[in-house]
């Protein structure tokens, strides 16, 4: 079967070293401190590699679909694996590329980014009006209660937490500075722009699972490294085991 030509996955990245003019393209291509999570769409805990691959099973499949799986078993998990790297492979020439790795993440990411916005608008928009204050993000997010704790202690100086609170508010999340939050500036608080996470997960699985390090990924290679891709009973149960271990 011949090889589709691609485009390398590694290029502009800005991470790569180049020694005589030739990049090597074998690098690592992401460091742990660049492949970041934004909360809420991937998950809560750190990035880890070598370590839980929980980040994995979320931007490949989002946070719901991550949790199905980790109620199937190994057998099961492998097998809705293949069938999702059956559709994946765009061109069903039998590889899977960086590119059709990412567009895949791009649609998990997306699915997520509008689920959440409906959620963050019914839980924030208080009143309503299709805007978020900084009053109903604060109620929101922190509870009636603290306002009225605050209301009592107007003529105290304003506690160093909601000061910055509200200076991250005003700086990065109000970003055209009409004082509230709409659905784009949600969408991007949700997820920021700044940064391609899509390219970056899709280039760190193509980079741990390419077993003969060609740059593509066969189904074979894919299944070989299912638990990075997926979860299931088995390494739920596993992981489980280390946190309980770790917490005597």
């Amino acid at each position: 079967m011949r090889k589709k030509q691609h485009s390398n996955p590694w290029e502009d990245s800005g991470t790569d070293s180049q020694v005589n003019g030739i990049q090597e393209v074998f690098n690592k291509p992401t460091y742990k401190n660049e492949r970041v999570h934004f909360d809420p769409v991937l998950s809560r805990d750190p990035h880890e590699d070598n370590q839980s691959h929980q980040y994995d099973h979320e931007a490949f499949l989002g946070k719901e679909e991550a949790t199905t799986f980790d109620q199937l078993t190994p057998e099961e998990s492998k097998e809705r694996l293949g069938k999702i790297v059956d559709r994946i492979d765009g061109d069903k020439d039998g590889y899977v590329t960086t590119d059709e790795l990412k567009s895949w993440i791009n649609r998990v990411q997306k699915r997520y980014i509008y689920e959440n916005v409906a959620k963050v608008w019914t839980d924030y928009d208080l009143n309503k009006d299709n805007k978020i204050s900084w009053d109903e993000y604060k109620k929101a997010t922190y509870g009636y209660y603290l306002a009225d704790m605050f209301a009592h202690e107007v003529e105290g100086p304003e506690p160093d937490w909601v000061k910055t609170e509200r200076e991250q508010f005003a700086d990065f999340r109000d970003t055209n500075k009409d004082g509230k939050m709409d659905k784009e500036e949600i969408r991007h608080w949700i997820l920021p722009q700044d940064y391609d996470h899509a390219q970056a997960e899709a280039r760190h699985l193509v980079y741990e699972s390419d077993l003969n390090k060609d740059q593509l990924l066969t189904k074979e290679e894919i299944l070989e490294n299912w638990n990075m891709f997926v979860g299931s009973q088995a390494t739920n149960y596993g992981e489980d085991l280390t946190k309980n271990h770790d917490e005597l």
